[in-house]
């Protein structure tokens, strides 16, 4: 029985996760306690900064104190990092290197009573690999990685047997899938390591008209891995600022970029499956995240079953590198259960935020037929229950709801949000009901991780959850995990005759998604949105959708 914490710093996306006797106790982005997005500037050196406060948070919540801990399991391995080509390192690359071998010292000033001793590296890879297949439901699989890089790699490949991993592929850089798509990324004018899901989703505007030039420049290699070359992307589209008016030109590069990444994953998948047998794979890695992709894979891949890490990217590590030392030492890692792994609030703690806030509040009977009821009258609700959500999706306890029915709320929410247009958002659907409008891909699917084709008598039903390429990517809602937002389907089905409520993260643009009761109100207090619902208490924007739909008898507090 061991008590370890997984630590990521390095790169991007800090984050601390928590694994006590095999079990999941928690897990939590930095950036969801210092609000800054990926970890990222303006602190110069925030890319390696230590996840002081969500490590301090996780040992809280557990009761364990820093000097009580077996292990901490920091996922990066500085001896791998000499190996990497020079062609991918830069100016900072001996700097990083020096700073995590020294990591234990600045671990135990960050956690006062640590004995340094304790510190374990585990390889970058090798901790996404494990984030994959000792969180999935089945013990014996075949496990793909792929990201922007790692310690001087940046894709695994291996065979798990009864939750013990060997590797059969590696691919060393200065090849890597993730950073062609973080070059092209900067390339349209977005965040480096950041919007990448931006450029998947302006993909689906544009055809793949430059295949073979990307054909000839990604491919697979022998043994498992890929030829990854660097391309000027000036060649098909020219570059864009920060801001900038896309094209044609830059919808139909980002379409052939994607494309030529499923067409490559799947031959990943393809050799993988020939080397292991096996019919299930859990996958990891910021290219993990990649939803298109995925349902490609699941779609036209070897495998049955395609199991992917809800929190896919950097801050996945943390937790990976935790589950790779406890299972080492002993213990038996148990099947992630639920990506709420974050903070909650109990109602005392929420009531004291609201009073200390001063605004007008009321305590409901049923908080989900009062967000029910709102958003059938074409409310935008934010909805903040329970504890927050690990990894990058909100599902449920951090988001912003409103009516599928109205095509006006697409526009709507990405105004709210202050995000680009071509930016779509998802639908929540109980796992009951989902086979009946969303077709090809897996279900359930609760994690936001594949998207899934709209049944054509359903396109003009739910038209603000509707991609331009007729998908979704859609939330599965288990009654037994999630009942409280079951309950708000239920209510907004009896209302309407449409079983969908429109879910996106709870923040706007640039910030990172809410996470305090003190997030929600300023993002309620900012935003025009129209009720905000915090654990069992509600409150309206005066002459808002919201306030039309108030209970006359329930009365004002606060």
């Amino acid at each position: 029985m061991a008590s370890v914490l997984g630590i990521n710093a390095v790169f991007h996306d800090p984050a601390a996760a928590l694994v006590v006797d095999g079990e999941i106790v928690a897990a939590a982005e930095e950036e969801r306690f210092s609000r800054r997005k990926h970890g990222k500037p303006p602190v110069a050196f925030s890319t390696w900064e230590l996840p002081e406060e969500s490590a301090r948070w996780c040992l809280k919540k557990a009761g364990i104190a820093p000097e009580d801990l077996d292990a901490v399991a920091y996922s990066y391995d500085p001896k791998l990092a000499s190996g990497a080509d020079d062609a991918i390192s830069d100016d900072w690359e001996s700097l990083r290197t020096l700073y995590t071998e020294r990591a234990p010292l600045f671990l135990r000033t960050a956690l006062p009573g640590l004995d340094p001793s304790k510190v374990r590296f585990v390889p970058h890879h090798v901790a996404h690999a494990a984030s994959a297949y000792l969180a999935a439901p089945f013990r014996s699989c075949a496990v793909l990685t792929l990201d922007g890089r790692g310690e001087s790699t940046s894709h695994l490949a291996g065979h798990v047997r009864d939750g013990r991993l060997e590797v059969l592929a590696q691919q060393r850089l200065p090849h890597s899938l993730g950073l062609v798509y973080e070059s092209l990324t900067a390339h349209l004018g977005f965040k480096r390591a950041s919007d990448e899901y931006k450029v998947m989703a302006l993909a689906s505007y544009g055809r793949p008209a430059h295949l073979e030039e990307l054909r000839e420049a990604i491919r697979l290699t022998e043994g498992g891995g890929f030829q990854a070359l660097a391309l000027d992307w000036d060649a098909f589209a020219p570059e864009l600022g920060a801001g900038g008016e896309w094209g044609q030109a830059h919808a139909e590069l980002a379409s052939s970029v994607q494309v030529r990444l499923e067409e490559i994953m799947l031959e990943l998948a393809g050799w993988l499956f020939e080397r292991t047998g096996e019919r299930r794979l859990a996958m990891a890695g910021g290219v993990a995240l990649n939803c298109v992709a995925n349902s490609r894979l699941w779609r036209d891949g070897p495998f049955d079953e395609v199991w992917v890490q809800p929190a896919a990217g950097d801050s996945g590590t943390a937790l990976g590198a935790a589950l790779t030392v406890s299972h080492a030492l002993d213990d038996d890692p148990q099947p992630m259960s639920t990506a709420a792994l974050g903070r909650g609030f109990d109602e005392e703690e929420l009531a004291g935020r609201l009073e200390r806030a001063a605004v007008a509040y009321e305590r409901v009977d049923d908080v989900a037929e009062a967000a029910a009821e709102a958003l059938s009258n074409d409310a935008v609700v934010a909805w903040f229950e329970g504890r927050s959500e690990f990894g990058p999706r909100a599902l449920g306890h951090r988001s912003l709801m409103a009516d599928p029915r109205n095509p006006d709320n697409l526009e709507r929410l990405n105004d709210v949000k202050g995000r680009e247009q071509f930016r779509p958002v998802a639908p929540m659907v109980s796992e009951e009901r989902a086979a009946e409008i969303f077709t090809g891909g897996p279900i359930p699917s609760p994690y936001m991780l594949f998207t899934h084709q709209v049944a054509p008598e359903w396109v003009d039903r739910i038209p603000a959850v509707v991609h331009v390429d007729g998908t979704a990517r859609i939330q599965t809602v288990s009654r037994r995990t999630e009942p409280l937002v079951a309950r708000v389907l239920d209510g907004f089905e009896r209302r309407t005759g449409v079983p969908i409520v429109v879910n996106t993260s709870l923040n706007t643009a640039g910030r990172p998604m809410v996470d305090d009761p003190r997030d929600a109100l300023e993002c309620f207090g900012s935003a025009p949105v129209d009720m905000l619902v915090l654990g069992p208490f509600v409150i309206r924007r005066p002459g808002s959708r919201a306030a039309l739909t108030a209970a006359p008898e329930k009365a004002l507090v606060g």
